[in-house]
């Protein structure tokens, strides 16, 4: 009998004797557009900040969310604050790689989204975690109007070790999540109107002026403290659905609401991606 064992087998494919780092040769197959998972979802980020400034900000903006329930399927996703800051500090003080970093102040992401989920809870929302997330999220919307999860991405000890704070934080995450899901769109809710020229609260305060519209190029040429995470217009530059991305005050009633709607009432980053 003859021996088989050895023989390759081959499946028909366009990249089967293509290396797969070589962008030329897989660029017929990988440049085709990706279909859109989930094109009826709207992904909401809430930054740590809002969450730090106790009932008299989230409470309002709990409200607001549960108007918006009949309206829209929500993915809310939750940034860390100030106890982040805090491990952050600790950490480094340890000398702690960034790697370790990433996942420490991801679990205070995860305590917000918690806190988020509770108060949402009569309306059927709960936390889900990021492995439910990507292979269970469709079936939780088809349960309930909204999920709650973490903006962090799960890169954890798998962080890039260029930085000594994580670089990818929920910003980025929530992009990235909201990309690779074909959503709707994005929509960031923090403490600030939106992205300024300059830092208002640096020495040039003085002379800062908000953008109603910026390209996520201009962005990460754009010196001083962002509202957004610096990580965050580097990943635009790849995206393949999310046009565009708005960022908006939570603090301010009716704010999340008209951007959900369409209306533009903060800050839009425009991205590489082009329509369909």
């Amino acid at each position: 009998m003859a021996d088989n064992t050895n023989t390759i087998k081959h499946v028909a494919s366009a990249l089967a004797r293509q290396t797969l780092q070589d962008r030329n040769l897989t660029k017929p197959v990988a440049g085709v557009r990706p279909i859109r998972i989930l094109p009826w979802l709207q992904v909401v980020k809430i930054g740590g900040r809002i969450i730090d400034r106790g009932a008299e900000a989230i409470l309002p903006l709990v409200e607001e969310i549960r108007r918006l329930l009949p309206e829209h399927r929500l993915l809310i996703l939750t940034g860390a604050g100030i106890r982040a800051r805090h491990v952050y500090g600790v950490g480094l003080d340890l000398g702690l790689p960034v790697g370790s970093l990433a996942p420490l102040a991801a679990s205070e992401a995860g305590q917000n989204g918690h806190i988020l989920a509770s108060l949402l809870a009569p309306e059927g929302v709960s936390y889900i975690e990021h492995p439910t997330i990507a292979s269970q999220l469709a079936i939780h919307l088809q349960a309930a109007r909204a999920v709650v999860g973490s903006a962090f991405p799960p890169y954890h000890h798998h962080e890039f070790p260029g930085s000594r704070i994580p670089p990818h934080r929920a910003d980025t995450g929530a992009f990235l999540l909201a990309d690779a899901l074909g959503a709707a769109g994005l929509t960031i809710v923090e403490d600030v109107d939106g992205i300024y020229s300059e830092d208002p609260n640096g020495p040039q305060g003085g002379q800062a002026r908000l953008l109603a519209e910026v390209d996520a190029a201009a962005l990460l040429r754009q010196p001083g403290t962002l509202p957004v995470d610096r990580a965050l217009p580097e990943v635009m530059a790849n995206a393949r659905h999310i046009e565009r991305v708005q960022v908006v005050n939570g603090l301010v009633p009716g704010r999340l609401t008209a951007a959900l709607r369409g209306e533009h009432v903060g800050t839009l980053i425009h991205t590489a991606a082009s329509a369909a």
